[in-house]
């Protein structure tokens, strides 16, 4: 049986973290971004299909070629963290499932009838493994900085020239400047966003 974390953690995660716009001149090393991936990979996904890919953005010349498909509000936050994900999936990810689901290898079918049913799978479960990537990176006592606002289609032509990854979203992560967070907005409450029936 599991137990509850401790406010402390809860806090860490949740209750007192925040989106970052600006980071600490501190590194994010190779070490811990493979910590951050093998943390975040245990993390449930339907018929463990995992269709994430990732691509740790950490060098100049990395930025460069991903900075002019930012939006220009964007830009500065990028420039000033260590690392930018690009959180993308695989749309082939069933190729995958005989290694991944091993006590059903068929599932594989599953995906391969239906290109629409295919795609809903790689988005909802990359956009899952993307907010697990966010948990892990807090867990691990480093910020976050969730993005929306780029050229998916630039940035795929740019990076994944193939076509087979689609990007989702794009996530700063540092050590965040607490300096620079804006006052935080209101949340809606239980009766304004849930049912229990």
């Amino acid at each position: 049986m599991s137990s509850p974390l401790d406010q402390a953690s809860l806090n860490q995660l949740f209750v007192e973290a925040r989106s970052h716009n600006d980071f600490h001149d501190k590194a994010v090393t190779p070490e811990q971004i493979t910590a951050l991936y093998d943390l975040m990979k245990m993390a449930p996904t339907s018929a463990n299909c995992s269709p994430a890919r990732f691509v740790f953005v950490t060098s100049d010349a990395g930025k460069q070629r991903l900075l002019p498909f930012l939006m220009p509000s964007n830009q500065p936050k990028t420039q000033a963290a260590p690392v930018c994900v690009i959180i993308a999936h695989d749309s082939k990810f069933y190729d995958l499932i005989p290694q991944l689901f091993p006590h059903d290898p068929g599932a594989r079918e599953w995906f391969t009838g239906s290109e629409e049913f295919a795609a809903q799978t790689a988005m909802r479960n990359g956009s899952l493994q993307g907010a697990y990537l966010m948990l892990a990176a807090r867990a691990l006592g480093l910020d976050v900085g969730p993005m929306s606002g780029f050229d998916a289609q630039g940035v795929d032509q740019e990076f994944f020239p193939d076509g087979r990854f689609k990007s989702n979203f794009l996530c700063n992560i540092g050590h965040g400047n607490m300096e620079a967070v804006f006052a935080r907005s209101p949340r809606l409450a239980f009766d304004e966003a849930c049912q229990i029936v």
